[in-house]
């Protein structure tokens, strides 16, 4: 239970210095000490590097996705998705296998979690980092409740298939 708890701890604590970030850059380098962490006492890299580097690029490409077409509209001229939010991505894979595993089973608890929690995350997260949502914040939150719906369940069922085929390690 106590790798449980310091895994959500370590979350929240990720994705608040990632949305902090937006404004002052140094705190991105509270990630690589959460995620070696979380390598170090809550599982490997053998195990879970290979998910969370995925879920990493998979997610940083559907969040670009909607900043391109205009869900999101970022500080800046860049049309690259921030650092700070494709690092998100990373830190929330570290959780699938962990302390929101019990949403996995039956799919529908991942899909309503998704649905439920990740927009209010993503106001919060654009509140805080100054993001705009040129949509308006219902219609976006409505956008990104039906595509957490399905994000989640994938995402745990990526967590499966990684753990089916990944090396025998701590």
């Amino acid at each position: 239970m106590p790798r449980l708890i310091a895994n959500a701890l370590l979350f929240q604590l990720g994705w608040l210095a990632c949305v902090l970030a937006s404004q002052r850059p140094w705190l991105l380098v509270i990630v690589p000490a959460i995620l070696a962490i979380h390598f170090f006492w809550v599982a490997s890299w053998a195990r879970e590097g290979r998910m969370i580097a995925t879920v990493f690029f998979l997610g940083s490409a559907l969040d670009s996705f909607l900043g391109n077409l205009g869900v999101f509209d970022f500080p800046g001229e860049s049309r690259l998705l921030p650092l700070w939010l494709a690092l998100l991505w990373a830190l929330l894979a570290t959780t699938l296998n962990h302390s929101l595993a019990w949403s996995a089973r039956p799919w529908w608890r991942a899909s309503l979690l998704g649905a439920l929690f990740a927009p209010p995350a993503y106001l919060a997260g654009a509140r805080l980092a100054d993001v705009s949502l040129p949509l308006g914040t219902i219609t976006t939150l409505a956008l990104l409740a039906l595509i957490w719906a399905l994000v989640l369940p994938l995402l745990h069922q990526l967590a499966a298939i990684s753990r089916a085929t990944a090396k025998p390690g701590p």
